[in-house]
This record gives C-alpha cells, sequence and structure tokens, in this order.
C-alpha cells in the first residue's frame, strides 16, 4: 500500500522556530528511526517531564516481533511458515480487526491475500507472466474465511496460505503507541508510522497538526517534494493509499499494485489516491485500501454514509486532476 508523506518541514520547522516549547511552557520532543521496514516520526508533548524513546521503542519491538512480515522471526512470519506458535495479543487483536474490516468489505479487504499479490509482483516474489491459472490458484489459498484460531493458534483450510498485516499493522502501531501516551498523560502528539498517522492535541505552534499530502503523479517520487495539499488534523488517525508510485507497464497497459481480492486482478479506475482520516489510524489505513480497490463513486457512496470517516480523494478525469473532499477534511489555507 503506497502512503502519504507527513509533512515533515511543517512539523520540525515548527519544532526548531520555537525551541521546543508552546505558549504553556510544555516542551516538544521528537522521536524517529527505523522499524517494520519503514520509518517512524514522533513528536510529543513532554508533560511528563521525561523522554519516551525507550516506551516507543519497546512497542515498535513487540509490534515487530509479533506482525512484521520482514522479521523471520516474528509471530506472522512462523504462522506463514506453518510453525505450531501461540500467537500474542497483538497478534489476536490485529487478525481479529482484520476481520471485521474483511466482513465490513465484503471481502475487499483481505489480509490473507498475499498469494495474489506475489503473482502480480507487488509481494516477495518477482513478476513473471500472470495467468487465469495463476490467479485461480493463488484465489483459492486466499480469504479471511478460511482462516481459524483456536487455543491461540492459527490454522487455515488451505495449505500454501499466508497472511500479511502491511495495510494495517503500521496503523495499529500508532494506536498503541497514542494509547500508552494518553495512559501517560501526553496532551499533544502526532505519531506516523510507515505514513499512518494518529494525532491529538496541537503542534509546537499552539496550532492543528499538518500533514502534507503528496500530488499523485508518476514520476513524484520524493515525498513532500510536490504537495497536492496539507490536511489539518488533531484527534483522530489518517492514512493514504495510491497506485501512482507501484505500478509496472506492459504492452503499453498499466497495472496497478492495487488488486482486488475477489477477482484477483489489478484494479483499473480514475481514483489516484486516497486519504482517510477516521477514528483511529488503524481504521483509516483500511478504508484508505478499501477504497482504492472500488474506486471513486463507491468510495464516495461509503463516506457520506459513514459518519466515522472523512476522505480527501484525488481522481482523473483526462488530463486533469479533481479533488472530492468530505465535510470534515480541514485543509491550510
Amino acid at each position: 500500500m503506497i502512503k502519504y508523506t507527513i509533512s515533515s518541514f511543517v512539523i520540525i520547522f515548527s519544532f526548531l522556530l520555537l525551541p521546543g516549547c508552546t505558549g504553556n511552557n510544555n516542551q516538544y520532543l521528537v522521536t524517529d528511526g527505523f522499524t517494520q521496514g519503514t520509518t517512524y516520526h514522533i513528536v510529543y508533548s513532554n508533560e511528563a517531564g521525561i523522554e519516551l524513546d525507550s516506551i516507543v521503542t519497546n512497542i515498535l519491538l513487540s509490534v515487530d516481533s509479533s506482525l512484521s512480515v520482514y522479521n523471520s522471526s516474528s509471530v506472522v512470519s512462523k504462522v506463514n511458515r506453518g510453525e505450531s506458535v501461540v500467537t500474542d495479543s497483538l497478534f489476536i487483536s490485529v487478525l481479529d480487526r482484520s476481520r471485521d474490516f474483511y466482513e465490513m468489505s465484503g471481502g475487499l479487504f483481505d489480509v490473507s491475500a498475499s498469494a495474489l499479490f506475489n503473482i502480480w509482483g507487488f509481494g516477495f516474489e518477482e513478476r513473471g507472466e500472470v495467468s487465469s491459472s495463476m490467479v485461480d490458484s493463488a484465489l483459492s489459498i486466499s480469504g479471511m474465511d478460511k482462516v481459524h484460531v483456536e487455543d491461540g493458534r492459527v490454522w487455515f483450510d488451505e495449505p500454501g496460505m499466508t497472511l500479511n498485516f502491511n495495510a494495517i499493522a503500521q496503523g495499529y502501531t500508532c494506536d498503541v503507541i497514542s494509547g500508552e501516551f494518553d495512559a501517560m498523560g501526553v496532551e499533544n502528539y502526532l505519531i506516523e508510522v510507515g505514513g499512518e498517522i494518529m494525532s491529538k492535541g496541537k503542534n509546537p505552534s499552539g496550532k492543528l497538526w499538518s500533514v502534507g499530502i503528496d500530488k499523485p503523479k508518476e514520476g513524484n517520487v520524493i515525498q513532500g517534494a510536490d504537495l497536492q495539499d496539507v490536511i489539518l488534523i488533531s484527534g483522530r488517525g489518517l492514512a493514504t493509499s495510491g497506485n501512482y508510485r507501484k505500478f509496472y507497464k506492459k504492452d503499453g497497459e498499466v497495472f496497478s499494485h492495487t488488486i482486488n481480492p475477489l477477482t484477483g486482478y489489478p484494479v483499473r479506475h480514475n481514483l489516484l489516491s486516497a486519504t482517510v482520516i477516521a477514528t483511529d489510524a488503524m481504521m483509516a489505513d483500511a478504508y484508505a485500501t478499501w477504497f482504492m480497490v472500488i474506486g471513486l463513486e463507491e468510495a464516495i457512496e461509503i463516506i457520506e454514509r459513514e459518519a466515522a470517516v472523512d476522505a480527501y480523494l484525488v481522481y482523473a478525469e483526462g488530463e486533469e486532476y479533481k479533488v472530492y473532499k468530505s465535510e470534515g477534511i480541514r485543509v491550510r489555507k
């Protein structure tokens, strides 16, 4: 899943301008690094008077050890290899929430569809010629209705099935860190992991947090270099999914990295990116992925029906970029 870039220049510039303080004398701290095959960047006010780096590090290590397919010794990696392993609470929480989104979307959000991404070259395998029989075979080992848990152990109806939480784990990580910060009384923060965000309160300037959304055009490979807009958020999660960086061309035809788990084929529509703001980052992440599967019209129907979901959608109309914004989206003027 393609992510937006957090508008880091906005956050860091504000931080440097104010020597770490706001009007109420709360010092703001920054911690960042690498996790789950990606990066994280966190800004928070320091009401507790202590740095929270070690708490963040411990959470990231726990999530990585449970949910990261980039970690060969993680719980999910062992499950995928068919090893007998008792899962942990992090794994079960994400699996249960993934199943909820699978059922809510009618199977269009599916963390068990790894085989489909692999054959199209967007997983851990090199892409080759894709035949209808390969698609049918991959479909036969996909579907959350084939995934079961008993006494903490996961088993599949079909051999060869695997799970990949990439479309939801980083949002979940933001939510776990957010929950810990809330418990410690942190009043202001922006937590970004792999492009997912959870926010609360104000930035060091005493304003809403600013998040830059990359213009979804081919060739825009440097995050933050060409922004579509800057969205203002607080107290909600945000995630963006898009097709403009991960795709390939063959015989003049463009193949999107977004795969429809029901058909087994890349989607073809005019929705270029979906930025979703929701109650938490994991929810925003799942909806952004779902919207990129179903396209513009169906996404708008869901957005206007679901009170907990707002979205900023960029789509192509001929050679022009068009934007749909729900009422809850606030942009920087």
